[in-house]
Order: C-alpha cells, then structure tokens, then sequence
C-alpha cells in the first residue's frame, strides 16, 4: 500500500501549485479565466483526498468492529 504522507504531501502540492503560489512580482495581478487544467487538477486533488479518507475510515471501522476478548483469569 503506498504511504498516506506521501500522497498527503503530493496532493498538497498539487494544489499549492493550483493556487498560483507567485514567485516573482511579474506574475502578480488578474490570472484570468479559470481553464479547464485547473478545473481538472481540482478535481483530481477532491478525489485523491477522498479516495484516502475512504481508505483510512474503512480501516478504523474495521479495527472498531473487532470485538475486544476480555481477560481471563487462570
């Protein structure tokens, strides 16, 4: 299975990217229109981050509904 953080941090940057982190004065002011890249990267950055919630609720509901064996004396 791969690594949670992992995707975690790739989806991160995906969407940092997205945003339109500025790195120089030039690209500042009015971007535009949204393009249908961008609309594409959100929606695979929504899946992503749903399809790992998925994943990670399935295992907690499975490791709750594991019955708990109490004790027992000898």
């Amino acid at each position: 299975m791969h690594d949670p953080m992992l995707m975690l941090s790739g989806v991160l940057a995906v969407v940092a990217r997205t945003l339109g982190v500025q790195g120089t004065p030039d690209e500042a002011g009015d971007r535009g229109a949204v393009s249908i890249e961008q609309v594409l990267w959100y929606a695979a950055a929504a899946i992503s981050v749903a399809v790992v919630a998925a994943i990670i609720w399935s295992q907690i509901r499975d490791t709750a509904s594991t019955p708990v064996q109490s004790p027992s004396a000898p």
